[in-house]
């Protein structure tokens, strides 16, 4: 329980740093970087999924105390869809799944678990031309933060 709070913890600062980084130079909204699902992958990694979806979670309920229900919303049903695919893709291909490849399909499956709730949310309003402008991104998104897994993975295994 201690190792999930310093996890969170370091999701936290993560999404904190995030934050202080200027705007990305494109004219889409809530594309991010998505720094703090580091934190998520490394619990999925190292300590299991029902750590990583506990974490996921956590993150939902800090951004529903921070930014209210829609942020929560969409902050849940990303990261719990993320943590969903990633763990299949875990189990499914074990050996032969790669950093890269699962961090692609967590930040692709993060966007289209928000987009579902933005979809609904916003019935009235046709928001497919978005769609495809999320799984760019998405893929981009997981590119870095594999990278960046990569990068800071020795200081997270110290946490354990």
């Amino acid at each position: 329980m201690v190792l999930l709070a310093l996890i969170f913890a370091t999701a936290m600062v993560l999404a904190w740093v995030e934050n202080l980084l200027p705007p990305l130079p494109i004219a889409v909204p809530g594309v991010k970087f998505g720094l703090s699902n580091i934190a998520v992958m490394y619990a999925l990694f190292f300590l299991g999924g029902k750590e990583a979806f506990a974490l996921a979670f956590l993150k939902g309920l800090f951004v529903l105390g921070t930014r209210g229900l829609v942020a929560a919303s969409l902050s849940l049903a990303g990261g719990l869809l993320a943590v969903l695919l990633m763990l299949a893709i875990l189990r499914t291909f074990k050996e032969r799944s790669t950093y890269l490849g699962i961090s692609i399909v967590g930040a692709v499956a993060h966007n289209l678990g928000q987009f579902a709730v933005v979809t609904l949310l916003y019935m009235g309003i046709s928001l497919w031309f978005y769609l495809p402008v999320l799984l760019i991104s998405g893929v981009m998104a997981g590119m870095l933060t594999a990278t960046m897994l990569r990068f800071i993975l020795p200081a997270l295994k110290k946490l354990g």
